[in-house]
């Protein structure tokens, strides 16, 4: 019986446990983990700075995590922004634990995991700040050394800094043979055109749905893909303004593949000729050439070739406007970070970290256990267990169990044989180059960083510590398991109603302004002025398109994790899928709609049926599961 078959018939819970991303192996990240945390700590070592060079690894290898697929100017915040916020972390985690006692220090930790934990909620860059905040402060209270918390966190960002600079500087192997500055950004526009032509490909079929999926997940990746330090609005060079014209001239295209699939009709194949010659384009920096025509027979196809022609132009000119950047105020931000979702997050956080350190400050302290060298590694196991963007709790508990098992049963057997610290030092090197393989799968990611933490250990000038750390571990497992499942006030299942919310907030923000475009375009006396406006206006609803669909998909993937939880906590989400399904046929009705307003000037009886109808759906499954979204514009 095949994998698939068998995880099929398996909880959700214990099937995600088992699953694994797939992919080609990431060389330039092996190769950069290879030259971060070892080198690091060896010229520590040289430098009699050992000390210093175990929190310079220890960084390196939390931004090694974080060192995922995605362009080079984008690593910079992705590992920057969690770097400084665990600099932060390691500074106060430091002062406290030589100045305060066991209870006291408890309850700032609880409180620093009450705050990471909202402002994970914000985001993937969020979350990650969030963790090292965690576990930093775990490691600055209870690891102790010689050095000031400000030297301390000094090299924490050094480590980082380190591996940073080697993602700036090192080339990859899409950059080798083009332009330097664009490792991934080319790939990730590029992406958008072979996912705009698998759509049209589709259309008519039952691959629809997933096509358009498909090309929600490439939009998303080159967004970010262009949202670096210097991809701006006033971009410094030619080429970057051709990147960002490439991008925003996949918009309309994307708008119009969209309505195609919609509408359920096949299209001939010379329909995606079009968009995959344009990925060419992309990926090889070369003119276009002459694009093939599509028929013009309807409303979305005639869309189709005013995109190509748009398109075609876009490219020789490199002109644009900024499309790509996702904006949110201060105000959306901190709304997320303590709504309802933040706030369930940050108390499901806060309670296991807190727990954590207070049962490892009890051990720590009590005479029949003995001094508990290593306390601060409860708290900080917790934290990569307990947060809820990172994965199903279930899932995380029995993965890091047999992930830790087997990296200190390794580890044992390389630290019999190893010469110290040389031996270490090279197994420090060897794991830093596996964790870009390993992050494909939980387990396997913990069994490689278990043999890095204990190695780091080792040369630090502690014993040998597999059994201690399979012990904690497994203690941390139980604690997370009995705090992440107990009643908690108000309504549970916050993350998931949160990104519901914002999802149906951008839905309705997207609909309105293409129902208010339709009530314009009605009314005779302002045709003339709408039809010149009418660029800000498109480029007005691409923007709430994107943001429409981007939610929609943070949306779904919030609630896949959900259900992957224990029947306790999966409960509490149920009904979610459904009402996001509706959502997005709402969102692709909306944009067929919007292209038969371009082609028409008003909207067909036929298109405010359908709205219609998708609204009534939406409205039952709102009072059937009871999930709060905003009121949507019912009189269409």
């Amino acid at each position: 019986m095949s994998r698939p078959a068998v995880t099929s018939v398996l909880p959700p819970w214990l099937a995600h446990a088992l699953r694994a991303q797939r992919g080609p192996v990431p060389w330039s990240a092996v190769v950069r983990g290879a030259l971060a945390a070892g080198p690091l700590l060896l010229a520590a070592v040289l430098l009699d700075r050992t000390s210093l060079g175990v929190v310079a690894a220890i960084a390196a290898m939390l931004a090694g995590i974080n060192d995922r697929p995605g362009s080079r100017r984008a690593s910079v915040r992705r590992l920057g922004v969690p770097a400084l916020a665990g600099a932060g972390g390691l500074l106060a985690g430091t002062y406290a634990g030589e100045h305060m006692g066991a209870v006291a220090l408890t309850l700032l930790l609880t409180g620093i995991g009450l705050l990471a934990g909202g402002i994970s909620a914000v985001g993937p860059v969020a979350s990650g700040a969030g963790t090292q905040l965690l576990v930093a402060s775990a490691i600055g209270a209870g690891m102790p050394g010689p050095e000031e918390g400000w030297l301390r966190a000094l090299a924490f960002l050094a480590g980082a800094g380190w591996l940073v600079s080697l993602r700036l500087v090192l080339p990859t192997p899409g950059a080798i043979a083009g332009d330097f500055r664009f490792d991934g950004e080319r790939d990730a526009v590029a992406a958008v055109y072979d996912a705009i032509a698998d759509l049209l490909d589709a259309a008519g079929s039952d691959d629809g749905t997933a096509r358009r999926a498909a090309l929600t997940a490439a939009l998303d990746h080159a967004q970010d893909a262009l949202a670096g330090p210097r991809l701006r609005r006033y971009a410094s060079s030619s080429a970057e303004r051709r990147l960002h014209a490439q991008y925003a001239a996949a918009l309309p295209l994307a708008e119009a593949a969209t309505a195609l699939a919609w509408a359920g009709e096949a299209v001939t194949g010379r329909a995606s000729e079009g968009p995959r010659r344009l990925a060419a384009a992309v990926r090889e920096n070369t003119h276009t050439g002459p694009l093939p025509a599509p028929s013009r027979s309807a409303a979305a196809l005639r869309a189709l070739d005013d995109a190509l022609l748009h398109a075609a132009d876009a490219f020789d000119q490199g002109e644009a406007r900024d499309l790509h950047t996702r904006r949110r105020t201060a105000k959306t931000l901190f709304r997320i970070a303590f709504g309802a979702g933040g706030r369930e997050y940050g108390l499901r956080v806060a309670l296991c970290f807190g727990a954590s350190a207070g049962v490892a400050q009890a051990l720590h302290h009590a005479r029949w256990y003995g001094q508990h060298a290593h306390w601060y590694w409860l708290p900080a196991t917790a934290v990569f267990l307990v947060k809820p963007d990172l994965g199903p709790l279930a899932s995380r508990v029995l993965n890091r169990a047999a992930g830790t098992v087997l990296g200190a049963v390794v580890f044992a057997g390389f630290a019999a044989v190893l010469p110290r610290p040389e031996g270490l030092i090279a197994l420090v090197a060897v794991s830093g180059a596996l964790i870009p393989v390993a992050t494909r799968h939980f387990a396997a990611q913990t069994a490689v960083v278990t043999v890095l933490v204990l190695a780091l250990v080792m040369v630090g000038g502690e014993p040998q510590a597999s059994v201690s750390r399979i012990g904690e571990t497994l203690l941390a497992c139980a604690i997370v398991l009995i705090v992440g499942h107990l009643p908690m006030p108000g309504q549970r299942g916050g993350g998931v109603r949160s990104r519901l919310a914002a999802a149906g907030s951008a839905a309705h923000a997207y609909l309105a302004h293409v129902l208010g475009e339709s009530r314009v375009l009605s009314e005779p006396h302002v045709l003339s002025e709408s039809r010149a406006g009418a660029p800000d206006s498109r480029a007005i609803r691409w923007t709430l398109r994107r943001e429409a669909y981007r939610t929609l998909a943070e949306a779904r993937t919030a609630i896949a994790l959900a259900a992957a939880e224990l029947p306790a906590l999966a409960r509490h989400s149920e009904g979610a899928g459904e009402v996001v399904d509706t959502l997005e046929r709402l969102v692709d009705a909306t944009t067929a709609c919007a292209v038969h307003l371009d082609d028409s000037g008003r909207l067909s009886r036929g298109d405010r049926d359908q709205l219609a109808q998708l609204l009534g759906e939406l409205e039952h499954s709102r009072e059937r599961t009871g999930l709060r979204l905003p009121e949507l514009p019912l009189a269409v």
